[in-house]
């Protein structure tokens, strides 16, 4: 397995395991999503590759300098999504990637790495778990439309 960082020659491979994510995103707006990402200062990806070479699984990861439950100081690396094909789980790239993003968040000069699950999804509950993670915090968010 060898973990890589993004770029603009490795979207076309990043964003079908991005859209097995985030399936709600259409095509385009993922890809804007993921030029955003290569574009900018405060955040970055990863790739995993197979031993063939075959991209499998991705991390995203941000510098956010708002409030981040648990977070002792900011700013703070926070996973934004991460995704092992399904057939390749079980085999320690999740964790790889995790680890390549505990570097990189040492480099940025943070000490803390963050992330969160949705309610219910106890795969990557699970998985946070596995990797060393810590629950902090439970949210259950509201909306009321007003018109």
């Amino acid at each position: 397995m060898r973990i890589e960082e993004v770029s603009e020659d490795t979207v076309e491979e990043w964003l079908p395991l991005a859209l097995a994510l985030w399936p709600d995103d259409s095509t385009d707006e993922m890809r804007e999503t993921l030029d955003s990402i290569i574009q900018s200062s405060g955040q970055t990806g990863f790739l995993a590759r197979n031993e063939g070479g075959l991209a499998v699984g991705f991390i995203n990861l941000s510098l956010r300098s708002d409030y981040v439950p648990g977070a002792d100081r900011t700013p703070v690396a926070y996973v934004e999504g991460i995704y092992v094909a399904p057939d390749q789980q079980q085999q320690g790239i999740g964790r790889a990637l995790i680890e390549r993003a505990e570097q990189w968040a040492t480099t940025q000069g943070c000490s803390e790495l963050a992330s969160d699950v949705m309610l219910g999804n106890a795969l990557g509950e699970n998985f946070h778990n596995k990797v060393g993670f810590e629950e902090v915090e439970r949210v259950i968010f509201f909306i009321k439309k007003i018109q």
